[in-house]
């Protein structure tokens, strides 16, 4: 019998996890299913240009991942039963959730990869999920994109949020919508997680592109013409996006797993769960430690080496390999600030501003190598193995089928 891994989600994390797992381990020993709900791969770190009206490149994951072994199930998740072991979708392969025959259908698993990443987060603030546009995913993005495109000139767009996500949103819609008035609320100071040169860089920015900042502000209610403050100001703003952080997917919180507050999975340095031993979480979703023994943030920076890490040990327990054992590390920071602009902020190991940075149209073309490269890392996910896949030799804890011997 051949050990049956699913993997849920093909974001940057699930994808790459699933293509690593395929070229590691020979395709008569296991089976690799990867369940997303769209037929394609999001860019996710290029929402911001999507919602200003520019066309990205389409990546079916039916073509990235031909050739492989990985089978396609286009279906959303409503459960997983880590004590069963069986995860519940519903809409396989395309069709839509409510349509005949579209029940819901019971997936059984050995080992379960979970990546259902994380979408925007209203933080219960009074109107923001009814008034406010995200752009954590591809259909937020589209929606707040056409709310942008009918927009008169002089018009305002409040920004939300004072971290990469916000400050990357403000900039795009600015420079691509000069005619409108675009601001951004911060909780603190403008950029205040950089170095000094790094935080005078973006302040002149933002100046060039005519943004207003509204710094140590919270926003306490979203309406559909204005945001309120704290203090009891009220900001116009004919679009509010709101970019505040992220939740993770509610289902992990819904299981046996061990969580935290905030729903996230508690794995230990391989990506394992650890109440759970067939379970690993990557990206958003895994409470993870890296260098210095801080938390991961929630980024692509730290969700495609969690994959790595988390296919590695899969595999490694399945062959009697050597489980992987560095710490996850930072290098630095990539802050795109419109189509001519960027900022690189080099980091210490664990996530610290360093005096070193990289501005101007160089940082600009560095950040789009970053995201090129980040979508061309999903289509292979190979970096550092060898050429030739291992044989399962042995079942990993907690793994329920057979495996071949070796060969």
């Amino acid at each position: 019998m051949q050990h049956r891994i699913i993997v849920l989600g093909a974001g940057y994390t699930g994808a790459v996890a699933a293509g690593r797992l395929a070229k590691r381990l020979h395709r008569e020993d296991v089976a690799i299913t990867l369940v997303n709900a769209e037929p394609d791969f999001v860019e996710r770190v290029r929402m911001h240009q999507l919602a200003t009206g520019q066309n990205l490149r389409p990546r079916p994951l039916s073509e990235m991942f031909a050739g492989t072994g990985v089978e396609l199930k286009f279906a959303k998740v409503t459960g997983v039963d880590v004590d069963r072991k069986t995860v519940t979708v519903v809409g396989a392969n395309g069709a839509a959730a409510n349509a005949p025959g579209s029940g819901a259908e019971e997936l059984p698993y050995d080992t379960l990869v979970y990546a259902l990443g994380s979408g925007w987060n209203a933080q219960a603030v009074p109107g923001a999920a009814e008034h406010a546009y995200e752009i954590a995913g591809r259909p937020g993005a589209l929606r707040l994109r056409e709310r942008l495109a009918r927009l008169d000139a002089g018009q305002t767009v409040v920004v939300v949020g004072g971290g990469l996500t916000g400050v990357e949103a403000a900039a795009e819609i600015a420079e691509a919508r000069p005619d409108l008035d675009v601001a951004l609320a911060a909780g603190g100071a403008l950029g205040d997680w950089l170095s000094p040169k790094g935080r005078a860089h973006l302040r002149k920015v933002f100046g060039t592109l005519g943004i207003t900042v509204h710094e140590h502000t919270t926003v306490t209610g979203v309406e559909a013409d204005r945001v309120t403050t704290a203090d009891g100001a009220a900001i116009p703003a004919a679009v509010t996006v709101w970019a505040t952080g992220f939740a993770v997917h509610p289902i992990a919180k819904a299981t046996a797993l061990e969580v935290t507050g905030t729903g996230q999975i508690v794995v230990d340095a391989t990506m394992r769960s650890v109440s759970h031993p067939d379970v690993y979480a990557v990206g958003d979703a895994a409470w993870a430690m890296g260098a210095g023994d801080k938390p991961l943030r929630m980024s692509c920076a730290s969700g495609t080496p969690a994959a790595w890490r988390a296919a590695d040990a899969i595999a490694a327990r399945l062959t009697g390999g050597k489980l992987p054992n560095a710490p996850i590390r930072y290098f630095n920071q990539c802050i795109s600030l419109g189509r001519k602009e960027g900022l690189i902020q080099y980091v210490t190991a664990d996530d610290r501003a360093m005096r070193g940075v990289l501005t101007g149209r160089l940082a600009a073309v560095y950040k789009e190598l970053i995201c090129k490269s980040a979508a061309w890392g999903v289509a292979n996910p190979t970096l550092g193995l060898p050429a030739r896949r291992r044989r399962v030799t042995r079942k990993p804890a907690g793994a329920g089928s057979a495996v071949k011997a070796p060969a």
